[in-house]
Parts: structure tokens; sequence; C-alpha cells
């Protein structure tokens, strides 16, 4: 691994994205566009606060994963990533370059998404809005990290699409957002303790109701995630698309 070809990578991304501004858009507004839609829909009621902050980890979340799995997907598929790696560039440059470029863009749109939830939507929040952005720049983090380690196992960005249904939705369904993780079957709460995105919302919620220090123990729970997502997209990443 060499930091100079990391930051490298990261500064090809960035510029890419700077020229593609439909993708611009959607990583730093849309998030905070369904957040005005929701609250919206509720009048901004009671159940807007309640709903609210896991929607900060969702949203976030969705849009990174996408976006991060297909940009990562076309430079296999263009042979983009196989002309790097027959260079000094490896895998964990490559990912990290990739983690680096997005991470930047998922820390610029938590902050937008939550600042708009707090400051235009009057989200009621306990905790310190900096507590509340530090989770929802995690959460978006988890979903880069997802979106990288899946595609590696796509060779179309229809096949991308297609993980949504099984990686992401069933994380939505048992994250504790519709019913209460407690209040679940046991087998369905064991399947949602060992899913990230359901710390995600958990994180959100004690800052929400009652910041504690367990929140951090929540938000070290969701880097493990992310960083071992990282680690395991490294191993299986492939050069290019057969």
């Amino acid at each position: 691994m060499s930091p100079r070809i990391t930051v490298a990578t990261a500064h090809r991304v960035l510029n890419q994205l700077r020229h593609d501004r439909r993708t611009l858009a959607l990583l730093l507004f849309m998030p905070s566009i369904l957040l005005v839609l929701l609250w919206w829909i509720y009048d901004g009621g009671p159940v807007f606060d309640r709903i609210g902050p896991a929607l900060l980890a969702l949203f976030p979340f969705i849009s990174m994963f996408l976006v991060t799995s297909i940009a990562t997907l076309r430079e296999r598929t263009s042979g983009t990533l196989e002309r790097l790696l027959a260079m000094p560039t490896g895998k964990l440059d490559f990912l990290l370059g990739y983690g680096l470029a997005f991470g930047l863009m998922a820390a610029l749109q938590a902050t937008i998404a939550a600042g708009v939830s707090i400051g235009l939507l009057d989200l009621d929040v306990a905790g310190p809005t900096w507590q509340l952005v530090t989770v929802a720049v995690l959460d978006a983090l988890l979903g880069v990290a997802l979106g990288l380690f899946v595609s590696a196992f796509a060779a179309t960005e229809f096949q991308v699409v297609q993980f949504m249904p099984a990686l992401v939705l069933p994380q939505f369904l048992l994250c504790g957002l519709l019913v209460a993780r407690d209040d679940m079957p046991a087998v369905l709460s064991a399947i949602s303790d060992a899913l990230p995105l359901s710390y995600a919302v958990d994180a959100m919620r004690e800052v929400q109701v009652n910041p504690t220090p367990e929140v951090w123990g929540y938000a070290g729970i969701i880097a493990a995630f992310a960083v071992g997502l990282l680690a395991l997209g490294a191993a299986t990443l492939r050069r290019r698309t057969a």
C-alpha cells in the first residue's frame, strides 16, 4: 500500500465526480430531498421526529451504496482497473482511494442532510448536532464500504441493482425502523443483531433520545463493519469482468 497512490486515486475519482453533475447532485442532495418529502408527508409532526434520525442513517447509506458500487464496477468493465493494477497500484490502494474520495462526499452529504433536518425541518434531537453528523457520516461510509465490496461480485450495473433486495432491503426491514428489534421474533431479532444498519439506526436513536457513551459503542461497531467490508473487497476484487 502506498499513501501517495491512494491519494492520487482519490484525486482522480473526485475529478471525475466534479465533471458528472448529475451524480454529484444525487450524492449531495438526494437524501435531503427525501427527508424534506417525508417531513411534508407527515406535516412535520411527531411521526417525523420519531423516524427522522433513522432515515438520516438509511438514506445516505443507500445512496452511497448505489453510486459507489456502480462507479467501481465501471472502472472494472472499462478496463481502467486492469490498467491501474498493471502499474504499482495495488488493490488496497484502489479501494482506499475510492473509499477516501467517496468518504469525503459522504461527509458532505451527511452534513447537508443533518443540517437540513435540524435547521430547516426542526428535527427534535436531544444530543449535540455534531454527534448526529458524526454518526450520519459513519453510516454513509458504511454504504461506501458495502458498495465497494459488492462491486467485486457484479458483472453488470443491472446486477448491482439486484443486490439491493438481497443486501439492503432486508437490513431496512430488520433495522428497527418498522418494528422495534426487541419485539421481533427471536430468529429475526438474532439476524438483525448481525446486520450493520441495525447499529446505525440504534446510534441515531441514542443521539435523538438520550445521548450516552453507548453511542460510541454503536459507532465503533459501524466502523468495524466498514473496515471489514473494505478488507473483504480488497481480497475479492477482480482485475476485470469476464
